[in-house]
């Protein structure tokens, strides 16, 4: 009888130690899963081993609030899925206002005991509900079964968010190494590039460098920098050449003044003096005094800016320009050689008229010579229609010196002499000597002088040989013309506050507009009988008096051509300045 008693208790014992022995191996069996399928499993678990009707699990964050719901499958509640939720969703608020822990409810026909049962020391990983029909549900030894049950679970779901927290920051960490890898990379890839550029610009300014030496040496240009607060001079290899001074060698300000000009010195030595404080810009021009007893002509312009310390530093170049003053200097010459002969060709095609205007006074005199001779024959002497003669004779005198001179002063070779004077007056001289001609060729001329026209300042005979030029060219241009008046205007006035102009106007055949610019080419003519070179020769001569000269086409027929040179400033025009 008594082995009858302790038969069930020790089956109920043996049962008991087999549970537990589950339960504790849950964690084992959970170990490495996700948790919601350690939770699954200990939902499973609870079920079947303690015989519940449901079981009811819901995770608190960091868990991402998952909820797990289990009914047995041949259990007593028959309550839809939807209903029974929300009466453990009830549940869970009344667990979460501090109610009882466990409470009796009926779901359906049947009282069913409702444990709640926390995850974690404070039920901070979550909360079981398990419900039961069976009345003292739950039992002593099902109440340890639970509490083991529930830490089980609560250490492998603390495992498993570790765990996952764990694959997390290592796929963080993988992922910044990845993109930190990746970036190096790029670095590397960028700074790969950034090397191969580097190389190329390096190519590419040895290349500059030998091209810019090249170029100085073609265009005898040199280079320099000068730190003014310690006067450290720089120079390109060309300034080197220029100088004739050995490559490398220090440089210094003494050094360059010992190849200056002597009669460029002092200029030199200020100019340097001003540059150590003005910084900007500075151009000028000196000579070098080669120790073989040659002269250099050089152009220097330089900028003076702070360098990075904030010091004055200029930056320039240097340019030897004795052949190009040689040239002009030949050039020069040239012209005036050129000058010459147009003055020599017009006055060729003006010797008729001179002629016969020397002719004229010449007859007078000799005829009032004879007249004077028959009066002083007579008997008795007129000795006052002899003096009346004789002044007729002094009056035609004059008048064939005055020709002879203008002639001689025309005709005669000279350097540009700038002096005072008034431009009316030469033009009058210049219509006077081609007056004859005018009339030959049967125009009308005009003449309107300003009143209180200002003096220039310019060279007599070379202005005089361009009005000369004008007005043969304004004859020539209207001798074929039939159809129209034949007139020809010499014009002065005013052109703005400080320049005078002089125009000669004709009613010729004109020139086509596309010949505006040709037309002061040397060589360029529309005569068959011109050589091309008075109107380039005349354009060389006003652009020498700082002037110009333009031509324009007549609205009506013919052309217009002007020039302007500067007036001369009023002080030295009451001092009488002459240049020679």
């Amino acid at each position: 009888m008594e082995e009858q008693v302790e038969a069930p208790e020790t089956k109920r014992l043996r049962r008991c130690i087999n549970d537990l022995v589950g339960v504790l191996s849950l964690s084992a069996i959970c170990r490495g899963s996700e948790p919601s399928q350690i939770v699954q499993t200990l939902l499973d678990v609870l079920l079947r081993m303690l015989g519940l009707e449901f079981a009811y699990a819901r995770l608190n964050d960091p868990f991402d609030a998952i909820e797990v719901f289990r009914v047995a499958e041949f259990g007593k509640i028959s309550l839809p899925p939807q209903e029974l939720r929300k009466i453990l969703g009830d549940s869970l608020a009344a667990n979460a206002q501090g109610s009882p822990r466990q409470i009796r409810n009926r779901l359906g026909v049947e009282e069913i005991s409702i444990l709640a049962v926390p995850l974690g020391i404070q039920g901070e990983i979550g909360l079981m509900l398990l419900g039961c029909s069976r009345a003292g549900f739950p039992s002593e030894t099902e109440n340890l079964l639970l509490s083991v049950a529930a830490n089980q679970a609560s250490i492998g779901l603390q495992e498993a968010r570790l765990l996952s927290d764990q694959k997390r920051i290592a796929n963080e960490l993988e992922q910044r190494v990845a993109e930190r890898t990746l970036e190096l990379a790029n670095a590397n890839e960028e700074l790969r590039k950034e090397i191969g550029e580097r190389k190329k610009i390096e190519d590419r300014l040895r290349e500059s460098e030998t091209s810019l030496a090249q170029a100085q040496y073609l265009s005898r240009t040199g280079s320099f920098s000068w730190k003014v607060a310690n006067d450290e001079i720089a120079w390109s290899e060309q300034l080197y050449r220029i100088f004739d001074f050995e490559p490398g060698t220090p440089v210094t300000i003494q050094r360059i003044n010992s190849r200056v000009h002597p009669d460029d010195l002092v200029a030199m030595v200020e100019r340097v003096a001003g540059a150590r404080s003005s910084g900007g810009v500075i151009e000028y021009e000196h000579r070098l005094l080669m120790p073989e007893g040659s002269v250099r002509y050089l152009i220097a312009t330089a900028l003076g800016n702070p360098n990075a310390e904030g010091k004055l530093e200029y930056m320039g170049a240097v340019q030897d320009i004795t052949q190009r003053r040689m040239s002009e200097e030949a050039l020069a010459k040239a012209r005036a050689e050129l000058a010459n002969v147009a003055r020599a060709t017009s006055l060729g095609v003006l010797t008729a008229s001179i002629a016969h205007e020397v002719n004229q006074p010449l007859s007078g005199i000799i005829t009032n010579a004879s007249t004077c001779l028959r009066m002083l024959s007579a008997d008795p002497p007129n000795i006052e229609g002899a003096r009346e003669t004789v002044r007729r004779t002094i009056r035609d005198g004059n008048r064939l010196s005055e020709i002879i001179t203008r002639l001689r002063t025309l005709y005669s070779k000279k350097e540009l002499t700038l002096e005072s004077m008034d431009l009316n007056e030469a033009a009058r001289e210049v219509t006077a000597l081609s007056s004859n001609e005018i009339q030959r060729n049967g125009l009308t001329l005009r003449q309107e002088f300003a009143e209180s026209l200002p003096p220039i300042l310019g060279d007599r005979i070379q202005l005089q040989q361009v009005i000369l030029n004008l007005l043969r060219n304004a004859v020539d241009a209207m001798s074929n013309v039939n159809d129209c008046p034949r007139e020809l205007l010499v014009r002065t006035e005013r052109d703005g506050g400080n320049q005078v102009r002089l125009s000669v106007k004709d009613s010729g055949i004109g020139f086509a507009p596309q010949a505006a610019d040709k037309i002061f080419q040397a060589f360029y003519t529309t005569k068959t009988d011109g050589m091309g070179i008075g109107l380039s020769i005349s354009r060389s001569i006003i652009e020498a008096h700082q002037g110009r000269l333009w031509a324009t086409r007549n609205d009506g027929p013919g052309s217009t051509f002007s020039f302007s040179i500067p007036c001369l400033r009023e002080g030295l025009a009451d001092a009488g300045v002459g240049l020679s």
